[in-house]
C-alpha cells in the first residue's frame, strides 16, 4: 500500500538537522553528525541509491583525476583500489560500502526530491516540501554538490536531428555505437575520458573542440592484489601516500596562485606535445592558447593517441547548428552523423540548489543569481539564508580532493550546529558586513591567480566576468578558516525569541 503523502506541517516532527543529498558530502555529513552524538536528523536523496555525481556519470572510461589515496574519506581509508586513480564503478562501490558500514543507508529516504525550501520566520524553522511530503527542520545542510545538472546548449536545429543523442552524464548504455558516425561536442574532463573508449568501436568520430585544453600525462598504474594486501597490512604506507599526494597538490595550488611559476611547466608540456603528436596541424590545433591551469587541468594517456586514429577527426571549432543529421561547425564545416554525444559539462555557473531555496525575503536564490554572482561565506553560508549551510558553495574550490574540501567544510558546519544548540540559538545568519568584507578580499586576491589572469574563459568565471568558484589562497588557509565557527560572524537570535512568539 502506498504511503499517504504528508500535506501539513502543523503537527509534524521537527528535526534538528535536515540533509539534502546522499552523495560524497551528504554521506560524510551524516557520519560526522553521528560521531558527535547527533541523531535527530533526516537525510533525503532524489535517486534510489547513494553516490551523487559518481552514480550519475557512468560513461565509458569515467574515473577520478585525483589519486584514490586522497579521493577517499579521512575516516574510511580503502585498500581495494585497483589503480592509483580510481575508476567510477570503484568509487561508487566505495561510497555505498562506507554508507552501509557506518549505518547511514537505512537512514536515507530514497526517491525523495526537494521541491522547495522556505524559511518560516515566525517559528524559526525550515519548511521543506519534497516529492514525498513536507518536513520541518531547525537547520539544513544542502549537500547537493556543484556538478549535478548536465548542461545542454540551445542550438539552432537541434530538434531536427533524427539520430541518437545524449549527454555524457546520461549515457545510453543500451545504444550500440559500433560502426556509427559519432559527433562528440566538447573536449572537457568527461570527453577526454570517453573519447578513447569509443574511438575503436565507431566508424567515424568527429570531435568538436571550441578551446584546446591542457592535457598532461596521468601518472597512473595498476595496483596488484599483492600491493593491496601490503597496503592493508601496513597502514602507514597509505597514510604516507595520502600525505605525499596532498603535498603535491599544494605545490600545484601554489603555482595556480602564482602563474609566472607555471611558465616552465607550460613550456615543458608544449615540448611534450611534439613527441605525442607528429602532425603539426593537429598539434597546433590542440595546443592551448592560455596559461596552464587557467581552465581545469586534465590528465590522460590515451586521449592524444585516439585523436590521431584514422577514423577520428578533430574539428577545432564549436558546433553552431544542426540541420537534420548534419552537424555544422563555426567555420562552416559540415558532417553527417548518426549520433551526437554532448560532452558539454554541467550547469556550474550558479549552484543548482538555488532553484529550490528561498531566502527570508521570499526570493528564490536562482532568481537573485541570474544577474548577480552568487556569494557565500567560506563557501558555506549565504546572505539572508539563516540556519542553513551549502557544502562546496561559491569560492571554495582549490585543486584538491572534493572529499577533503567537503570534510573541512563539514567540520565547520557541525561546529556551528553544536554551538547553536548548546547556547540556545534559534536563528543564525551571516552578517552582511562580514560577508561583504570576505568576498571583497576573495575577489581582490583572485585577480592575480591563473584563473583570472591566465587568458581563458573558464566555467569559474560567470557572465559578469566574476570568479564565483575559486579560492584564492592555500588549502591550509581554507582549512584554518574552517576550523572554528566564529559566532561573532553571525547575527544571532536566542531561544527566548521563539518562545515569546509561540506564547
Amino acid at each position: 500500500m502506498a504511503t499517504a503523502k504528508k500535506t501539513s506541517a502543523s503537527a509534524a516532527k521537527i528535526y534538528d538537522t535536515f540533509i539534502v543529498g546522499a552523495g560524497i558530502s551528504g554521506i560524510a555529513a551524516a557520519i560526522k553528525l553521528q560521531k558527535e552524538g547527533y541523531h535527530d536528523f533526516k537525510i533525503i536523496e532524489k535517486a534510489s541509491r547513494v553516490g551523487g555525481t559518481w552514480r550519475e556519470n557512468t560513461y565509458p572510461g569515467c574515473g577520478c583525476d585525483v589519486p584514490s589515496s586522497l579521493y577517499s574519506y579521512s575516516f574510511a581509508p580503502s585498500t581495494e583500489w585497483s589503480h592509483l586513480f580510481a575508476r567510477q564503478p570503484e568509487i561508487l562501490n566505495y561510497l555505498e560500502t562506507v554508507s552501509n558500514e557506518f549505518g547511514i543507508t537505512p537512514l536515507i529516504e530514497f526517491d525523495c526530491a526537494l521541491d522547495n525550501a522556505k524559511w518560516d520566520e515566525s517559528r524559526h524553522l525550515w519548511v521543506l516540501d519534497t516529492s514525498t511530503g513536507q518536513y520541518l527542520s531547525r537547520t539544513v545542510i544542502f549537500a547537493t554538490g556543484p556538478i549535478t545538472e548536465p548542461q545542454m546548449p540551445a542550438l539552432p536545429g537541434i530538434e531536427t536531428f533524427k539520430g541518437e543523442m545524449f549527454h555524457s552524464a546520461k549515457w545510453n548504455h543500451d545504444y550500440d555505437l559500433t560502426g556509427k558516425r559519432v559527433a562528440v561536442i566538447g573536449t572537457g574532463a568527461s570527453a577526454i575520458q570517453f573519447v578513447p573508449q569509443i574511438q575503436p568501436k565507431v566508424d567515424q568520430l568527429f570531435v568538436f573542440q571550441r578551446t584546446a585544453p591542457w592535457v598532461v600525462p596521468k601518472p597512473d598504474m595498476l595496483l596488484s592484489d599483492r600491493s593491496k594486501r601490503v597496503i592493508e597490512k601496513f597502514p602507514v604506507i597509505q597514510r604516507s601516500w595520502r600525505k605525499a599526494v596532498a603535498s603535491s597538490l599544494n605545490v600545484i595550488n601554489f603555482g595556480l596562485r602564482n602563474p609566472t611559476l607555471l611558465q616552465p611547466v607550460s613550456n615543458a608540456a608544449k615540448q611534450l606535445l611534439k613527441l605525442q603528436i607528429r602532425d603539426k596541424t593537429l598539434r597546433d590545433a590542440v595546443t592551448p592558447n592560455f596559461t596552464l591551469g587557467c581552465k581545469r587541468l586534465l590528465f590522460a594517456n590515451n586521449y592524444y593517441p585516439a585523436l590521431q586514429a584514422d577514423n577520428c577527426s578533430l574539428i577545432p571549432h564549436g558546433l553552431v547548428e544542426i540541420d537534420g543529421n548534419t552537424v555544422i561547425a563555426a567555420n562552416g564545416e559540415r558532417h553527417e552523423v548518426d549520433v551526437i554525444i554532448w560532452g558539454t559539462g554541467f550547469e556550474v555557473t550558479h549552484p543548482p540548489i538555488g532553484r529550490k531555496v528561498f531566502n527570508t525575503k521570499g526570493e528564490r536564490l536562482y532568481d537573485l543569481w541570474k544577474d548577480t554572482s552568487p556569494e557565500a561565506y567560506l563557501g558555506a553560508t549565504l546572505e539572508d539564508v539563516p540556519n542553513a549551510f551549502l557544502v562546496l558553495g561559491p569560492n571554495v574550490l582549490v585543486y584538491d580532493s572534493f572529499i577533503g574540501l567537503a570534510e573541512a567544510q563539514l567540520d565547520y558546519i557541525i561546529d556551528g550546529l553544536k554551538k547553536a544548540k548548546s547556547k540556545g540559538i534559534s536563528k543564525f545568519t551571516i552578517r552582511t558586513d562580514v560577508l561583504k568584507h570576505h568576498n571583497e578580499r576573495v575577489q581582490e586576491n583572485l585577480k592575480t591567480t591563473v584563473f583570472n589572469a591566465g587568458g581563458c574563459q573558464s566555467y569559474y568565471l560567470d557572465k559578469n566576468g566574476r570568479n564565483f568558484a575559486a579560492w584564492p589562497w592555500s588549502l591550509s588557509e581554507l582549512k584554518s578558516r574552517l576550523s572554528n565557527f566564529q559566532l561573532d560572524d553571525y547575527k544571532l537570535v536566542y531561544q527566548a525569541y521563539e518562545e515569546s512568539n509561540a506564547a
